[in-house]
């Protein structure tokens, strides 16, 4: 049974930083993505970046400059650097892990609350 567990959600000031951390476990797949979305009450979860197995990040257009995600292939484990934090970023961040058989994981989510 794979199981993604996240770590580093917290609150935090506008404007800091935060590092978002996933380790999967479990018997997983080729992978063909690892990364980060969010979600917030009413809105449908967002992907925020991901990280191709070719190396490659692809970041919503609302995260570039502020994030960037890496992955440690050895140890099936994905991060997010979150830097110049806005309000707007409160979401739970939710880890993914979508194989190129087209299996997807998910983790539970780490809340990430952005506030004076």
């Amino acid at each position: 049974q794979v199981q993604l567990v996240e770590s580093g959600g917290a609150l935090v000031q506008p404007g800091g930083s935060l590092r978002l951390s996933c380790v999967a476990s479990g018997s997983i797949g080729s992978i063909f993505t690892m990364g980060w979305f969010r979600q917030t009450p009413g809105k449908q979860r967002e992907l925020a970046a991901e990280m191709f197995s070719t190396g490659s990040p692809n970041y919503a257009d609302f995260v570039k400059g502020r994030f960037t995600i890496s992955t440690d292939n050895a140890k099936n484990a994905v991060y997010l650097q979150m830097n110049n934090l806005k309000p707007e970023d409160t979401a739970v961040y939710y880890c993914n892990i979508y194989e190129r058989s087209g299996q997807e994981y998910w983790g539970k989510g780490t809340l990430v609350t952005v506030s004076s």
